[in-house]
């Protein structure tokens, strides 16, 4: 007798690499319900190509932008992009977008301003409809010939990725659905379909601990990255963090102020680099609270707190040595027999 799953459904999410067509397939073949793509031009390969392989190489499962940085590309780019998805994948793909905090740092530049995201995303969804609109003064239109691209209107759901009030202000105003990046203090607005939150870890087995080369390997790149994230916020804070001292004085020692950013942000999310590993020693136990790790009993209570605040989906984002096998913990854990 299969086990009834979960309401929050689950679903992955990689950098574009040439591996994605293949960690695709085996989620949908592990039932995963989307793949999300990392947006992050400085660290991974184009966002855009990659779901077009992944849209390729898998037949059902739905695909995601997770999320796409508005400021990289021209609006009218952007529609294109997601007209050639959505050709080969016929309702099959959502397009996320956030304000690019990790894709725009590794590039030395600030987030961009919720006001500018807005414009951005209410201009793609005109675009995506067929009318003319008014880009940086000029008039523009999808004016795609007949087996150049579907035809208008595109309707594909356009979401946002918001982190505090001005976010969610936007996301409440435009949005066809939300993802974070974290349980939000509030229960979300069930009139989005899609209410997705992103969730680093590993699945312990019995006998796991925080020197289990597995669990080292499948948890070091989100751990060291939360390393990038506090150094962004404020570089004095890493201090405090297991070996963070350490961290810095090595992040400082080997590059110019002006391009620190570009020694931080390395490996973000898929790799633990030679001036990160330390980190991972410094860490000892501490290392297993990175994301949801725990046991299926753990996974499946943490999935009951996100139904309970509005989630009904939530994106695992495996790392380490044996990606597949990832997916299909993870698979195991959300719907156990």
């Amino acid at each position: 007798m299969d086990a009834v799953k979960h309401p929050v459904a689950l679903s992955c999410a990689f950098p574009p690499s040439r591996d994605l067509p293949t960690h695709a397939r085996v989620a949908e073949e592990l039932g995963y319900e989307r793949v999300w793509v990392y947006d992050s031009p400085a660290l991974y390969g184009d966002i855009w190509l990659a779901l077009g392989r992944a849209a390729e190489a898998t037949t059902t499962i739905g695909l995601a932008t997770g999320v796409a940085i508005p400021s990289l590309r021209h609006v009218m780019v952007t529609a294109s992009a997601i007209a050639s998805v959505e050709e080969l994948a016929p309702g099959r793909l959502i397009a996320a977008f956030g304000t690019g905090f990790t894709g725009r740092r590794a590039m030395g530049r600030p987030p961009m301003r919720w006001a500018d995201l807005a414009t951005y995303v209410t201009q793609l969804r005109a675009l995506l409809a067929g009318e003319v609109v008014e880009v940086d003064g000029v008039p523009c239109q999808m004016i795609h010939s007949p087996g150049f691209g579907p035809a208008r209107p595109i309707n594909v759901p356009l979401l946002l990725a918001p982190m505090g009030p001005k976010g969610f202000a936007v996301t409440t105003e435009l949005a066809d659905g939300v993802v974070v990046a974290r349980l939000p203090a509030e229960r979300l607005d069930e009139r989005w379909p899609v209410r997705a939150l992103f969730t680093t870890g590993t699945i312990l087995e019995p006998g796991d601990n925080h020197t289990t080369a597995r669990v080292r390997a499948a948890l070091g790149p989100a751990f060291t990255t939360g390393y990038h994230g506090v150094w962004e916020w404020n570089p004095e804070a890493v201090d405090a963090m297991p070996g963070g001292h350490e961290w810095r004085e090595r992040i400082d020692g080997e590059r110019s102020a002006a391009e620190r950013h570009l020694a931080v942000h390395e490996g973000h999310l898929v790799a633990v680099t030679e001036r990160d590993r330390p980190t991972l020693d410094a860490a000892g136990p501490s290392l297993l609270d990175t994301g949801w790790t725990g046991d299926t009993a753990t996974f499946r209570r943490r999935l009951d707190e996100a139904a309970a605040v509005g989630i009904n989906e939530l994106i695992v984002t495996p790392a380490g040595h044996a990606i597949d096998d990832e997916l299909e913990r993870f698979a195991k854990a959300h719907s156990p027999r």
